[in-house]
């Protein structure tokens, strides 16, 4: 009886913690995203940015039909801004979940789209190795991280929209 109230007791108390720590990573992937995604935004507004992205953008076929109504430089600003409003739209999950959930849900759509760049960017797949896997180059590899972003941003639409909810 003593091992089985013992037992109880270190489960309760393990489960506090453990609540709070992941509670905790919950808003800091929040944080993180919304950092990412806003360092990033903020970098549109460079030439050097404007003109690193034009690769991806020139050769996606969602996106290649700007560049014949704008600049290289003009697009990369409004991308910057969108990037800008979907951070601010993330950090706000303490004040509105639901404004949080848009957030969530453009930056999935943001990073579905710079994924598909793996695809339609000539150069990010080099070849195959093990017979099955895709070789990437540097820029594909650099695209490649945005699968781990897309994970949070799924997180973080998800949570955000069922905390709407309550």
């Amino acid at each position: 009886m003593n091992n089985i109230l013992e037992s109880k007791k270190q489960s309760f108390i393990l489960s506090v913690p453990v609540e709070r720590a992941s509670k905790a990573a919950t808003y800091a992937s929040y944080y993180a995203l919304a950092l990412t995604i806003g360092w990033i935004g903020l970098l549109k507004f460079t030439v050097p940015e404007a003109e690193g992205i034009a690769p991806f953008v020139a050769n996606s076929p969602f996106m290649s039909w700007v560049y014949g109504l704008m600049s290289h430089q003009t697009v990369s600003n409004i991308l910057g801004l969108i990037e800008l409003l979907v951070a601010t739209l993330i950090v706000l999950r303490p004040l509105n979940p639901r404004i949080s959930a848009v957030g969530g849900f453009l930056a999935t759509g943001m990073f579905l789209t710079t994924l598909s760049f793996i695809l339609s960017t000539p150069g990010a797949i080099t070849g195959v190795i093990f017979g099955i896997v895709p070789e990437l180059s540097v820029p594909g590899q650099f695209l490649l991280k945005d699968t781990v972003l897309l994970g949070v941003a799924l997180q973080i639409f998800f949570e955000s929209l069922a905390a709407s909810k309550k």
